[in-house]
């Protein structure tokens, strides 16, 4: 896959993106954590990614693979998961003695946003099957050429320790690391403007 075989995706694309994300992070380290039960996963996940990361399709942001073997959901400066509506859906899904870490450590992932103006990365991911096969450097290189042609910031949390050398490749930095009680640590990652 070329950079030039990402596209945007469009409301009409939602269904499959985001079954292309739930794909994707069926193995990741901290969704996995907050989610261990398969049928858990399956109906709340879908559920976190809409309300975290879904203002995307909303703002002409999200992209995909032309086959739709991968997913990039992009939130423009200023724009933000829906908190309220993630808080709900975490308050149903997720298991109740975790959830006072989950809460915990998402507020710390809020509050690790940098300071400046700033396109952030909520969710990107390849199908299991197609991953190492240049997905998500398209991905990134569709999204980063959005940031630097307007000289703007870009900012993700590394779910999965596994991804830090691909985000590093594109010139994202580790600026710290959340972990709150049994939580699985992130990574919030900054890539300066350019």
């Amino acid at each position: 896959m070329s950079a030039s075989s990402a596209t945007r995706a469009s409301l009409s694309d939602y269904d499959r993106s985001i079954a292309t994300l739930v794909t994707a992070f069926i193995s990741d380290p901290f969704i996995r954590w907050m989610f261990p039960d398969a049928k858990q996963y399956l109906h709340y996940f879908p559920q976190v990614l809409k309300y975290f990361a879904g203002g995307a399709f909303d703002h002409g942001t999200a992209y995909r693979s032309e086959d739709f073997k991968a997913a990039a959901l992009w939130l423009p400066p200023g724009v933000g998961p829906d908190e309220e509506a993630v808080a709900t859906v975490m308050q149903e899904g997720v298991d109740p003695e975790l959830q006072g870490d989950a809460f915990a450590l998402l507020e710390q992932a809020g509050a690790s946003h940098p300071p400046v103006a700033h396109w952030y990365l909520p969710a990107i991911g390849v199908e299991p099957m197609f991953q190492g096969k240049g997905y998500a450097s398209a991905l990134l290189a569709q999204g980063l050429e959005v940031c630097d042609g307007a000289h703007v910031a870009a900012y993700l949390e590394a779910t999965n320790p596994a991804n830090i050398p691909l985000y590093r490749r594109f010139g994202f930095e580790v600026v710290g690391e959340i972990q709150a009680g049994s939580s699985i640590p992130i990574f919030p990652m900054l890539r300066a403007a350019r």
